[in-house]
């Protein structure tokens, strides 16, 4: 099972990356809190586990070891999760894209193609 932590559900993520996705099983998605940037590191800290619990919380209802957590966002809450999810080992990753950039004049379009899933360490 694949956790996508997230601002983007799977269901709006390329072929390609859901390609990649399907050798974890079924992906569940939730969302990615809105971490505001006056949070002490305490409040991240219970931010995430909060977020903690609720992972264990679903690994044990849909009993589908092994799982892998895909998470991407604000950093310290990021790296607060990674760290407690790991402890209790518990696979992270992040996805990792190309980002192509075009300039038209004033206008800028910048689209990113899905390259990779790589582990947090």
């Amino acid at each position: 099972m694949l956790i996508n932590i997230s601002n983007h559900p799977h269901e709006g993520w390329q072929p390609a990356q859901r390609k990649a996705a399907k050798i974890y099983g079924n992906i569940i998605d939730i969302p990615f809190p809105t971490i505001p940037p006056k949070a002490t590191t305490t409040q991240v800290e219970r931010m995430a586990v909060e977020y903690l619990n609720d992972i264990l919380s679903l690994i044990r209802q849909h009993h589908n070891p092994p799982t892998v957590v895909h998470l991407m966002g604000e950093m310290t809450f990021t790296h607060t999760l990674v760290a407690k999810l790991r402890a209790k080992g518990i696979p992270c990753m992040a996805s990792t894209t190309e980002r192509m950039v075009t300039v038209n004049g004033d206008t800028k379009k910048t689209i990113f193609k899905f390259t990779q899933f790589r582990p947090y360490y």
